[in-house]
């Protein structure tokens, strides 16, 4: 599984694969034919009030991604977390794309973690969770 993280604002290139959009908001100025989009995941993106919180407390990464750990355990969030699970299986490229200025602390870069770090979603992030009502802890970085 090859997942690359890419500011959507960067040329799309055909070495990107699958180019899934992870923002809840589409990135100002940017035509939806230049942003070569194939999925927009809304569901996987963190809630306004999260991203908010997370601009103006830049030095809060790892609340944030503990928060956002915490969101991805909803219906929407765990069906998204799935569909990109299933669009990385096998030898397949996929590429997650962000508007983010800050390369290194975005929400790309936790979903990365996720697909990366784990053959199949965690039981807190995917369909088994949503009975049971358990939160997985963030892994500290």
């Amino acid at each position: 599984m090859a997942v690359v993280v890419k500011r959507v604002y960067e040329v799309a290139s055909p070495s990107d694969g699958v180019r899934v959009l992870v923002d809840r908001l589409w990135p100002r100025g940017l035509k939806k034919e230049d942003a070569a989009v194939k999925f927009w995941l809304r569901e996987s993106a963190p809630s306004n009030e999260l991203r908010q919180w997370f601009h103006a407390n830049p030095e809060g990464w790892r609340m944030f991604r503990k928060r956002y750990l915490k969101e991805l355990v909803s219906e929407e969030g765990s069906a998204a977390v799935e569909k990109l699970h299933r669009l990385a299986e096998g030898k397949r490229r996929v590429t997650l794309l962000y508007a983010s200025r800050n390369e290194e602390h975005n929400n790309a870069m936790v979903l990365k973690e996720l697909l990366e770090g784990m053959k199949k979603p965690p039981s807190s992030v995917g369909r088994g969770a949503l009975g049971r009502g358990r939160i997985r802890k963030a892994k500290r970085l």
